[in-house]
């Protein structure tokens, strides 16, 4: 009985992929353990192994396709003895969907990809074919049967819908004869299938409620400008799902902002002499100190042991509870080429700050590398975003659900203090944390960055 092998899930959020790239070929044997295939995610490509032994018969889904929904045939495996080409035929409805497992680690090339891309897709690009479970009719050509359905993707209804075009007088190119949005762009440029006006209303009846107001369209905004006077760079899958977050995010999450400004002379000292105390360690390269402190990892401790002394701040809401945690999580916001990944340092309040020093360069430099596993840049508590190494001096960041609060950092500069009725010059760092009213109100707010500022003045207390 052939074998079916399905997207798997790599992550509980995972609604779609890309088959980036297959590692065997139709005719090659298979065993448990094998790695078969690299999917992409938003943040990482993970290498898939096989779960059962068999023969490869049939890819269902060609390498490079993006947008593979979670449990959809992407291939079929001939069991033991059995006929390759025969399993190849009837696979996707004779045998239940084998899950294949992730691999922990990550492969060396990533591109993420957007749960979620509006179901279009360019002309010419693969799109991903859809089992026909057993017993059900494949779906037809064009139109539904007896119901006079149109398969078309939202992007191309929504697209027609704009232009006036009728989508049900298009003739569809995707996968079982589904309009897409190159057969809409056609169907424009045609000057056909126009929709019916509307009718108007019965006089008497009561006016039809506004429109909510909607983003301008790619074509909207196109039109703004003159042709030849721009280029087109698609958007990568990353880009899109910070795109995504981020609307999430400011919609959905009442933001509250508080500021403190803090000294760090006291930081700065400290941070010399812990430095320069550093034992040397051999290397590859030599003989190297076995740390080097940052003023942003001791910003990192500094946060999570405030969280800790504020325990109610340390919380994520739910609508139905408020989700109190034990340690304190630190994601820590790392710019990479498209985009940017928040690597955790977990338990910072219990490490030492050369441990965290040295635990943050390491997952910054395979985050660079897209070497990063999904447990090691999701969830956390809370997250800091360092912008001071830019000279920023201060910003409001957004907040990364689910967690309730977020750091800002700004640049340690000189500037004038007054003090016991005197002028004095000090470093100051301007730092603004954003916080979920919802969990996290004005007054706890300003608690916890009190205790952020004692922490950073008397940076004594980060080792003791």
């Amino acid at each position: 009985m052939p074998i079916n092998i399905t997207m798997p899930a790599l992550s509980p959020t995972m609604e779609e992929g890309n088959l980036s790239k297959w590692l065997v070929k139709e005719g090659d044997k298979v065993s448990p353990g094998d790695v078969i295939a690299e999917i992409e995610t938003d943040k990482a490509t993970m290498e898939v192994e096989a779960v059962d032994e068999g023969t490869v018969a049939k890819l269902v889904v060609p390498a490079g396709t993006e947008g593979v929904k979670v449990n959809a045939l992407i291939a079929v495996l001939a069991a033991e003895g059995e006929d390759a080409s025969a399993a190849a035929k009837s696979g996707g409805d004779a045998a239940p969907a084998k899950a294949e497992r992730p691999k922990a680690e990550t492969s060396k090339t990533e591109t993420p990809t957007s749960p979620s891309d509006g179901g279009g897709r360019a002309a010419g690009e693969p799109t991903a074919a859809t089992p026909t479970p057993a017993g059900r009719p494949a779906d037809p050509p064009h139109k539904g049967e007896g119901e006079g359905r149109t398969f078309a993707s939202p992007l191309a209804r929504r697209i027609a819908k704009e232009a006036g075009v009728d989508v049900s007088a298009v003739t569809g190119t995707g996968p079982h004869g589904r309009v897409v949005r190159a057969d809409v762009d056609a169907a424009i440029a045609g000057g056909g299938a126009k929709a019916a006006p509307a009718a108007k209303a019965p006089a008497g009846a009561p006016a039809a409620a506004p429109a909510p107001v909607k983003a301008m369209s790619d074509d909207q905004v196109l039109r703004l400008f003159e042709e030849g006077s721009y280029e087109l760079v698609p958007h990568d899958n990353m880009r899109k799902t910070i795109a995504r977050r981020l609307v999430e995010a400011k919609t959905t999450i009442p933001h509250f902002y508080l500021t403190l400004d803090c000294e760090l002379d006291a930081l700065l000292s400290l941070r010399t002499q812990l430095n320069a105390a550093a034992p040397v360690k051999k290397t590859d390269k030599g003989e190297a100190p076995a740390y080097k402190l940052s003023v942003n990892d001791m910003v990192i401790k500094a946060m999570a042991m405030a969280l800790k002394a504020v325990p109610d701040a340390n919380a994520s809401w739910t609508e139905s509870a408020m989700v109190k945690h034990r340690h304190a999580d630190v994601g820590v916001a790392v710019s990479i080429p498209g985009g940017l990944i928040t690597p955790i340092i977990r338990k910072a309040d219990e490490k030492t700050l050369s441990v965290i020093s040295n635990e943050m360069k390491d997952l910054a430099s395979r985050a660079r590398n897209r070497k990063l596993k999904p447990e090691e840049y999701q969830g956390g508590t809370t997250a800091v975003s360092n912008l001071g190494m830019f000279g920023i001096k201060d910003f409001a960041a957004v907040i990364n659900p689910p967690h309730a609060t977020i750091l800002a950092v700004g640049a340690g500069e000189e500037r004038a203090v007054a003090k016991n009725g005197e002028i004095r010059i000090a470093t100051v760092m301007s730092v603004t944390l954003s916080t979920d009213h919802r969990a996290v109100d004005g007054a706890l707010g300003a608690e916890l960055l009190v205790a952020f500022k004692k922490l950073i003045e008397n940076p004594m207390g980060m080792l003791v």
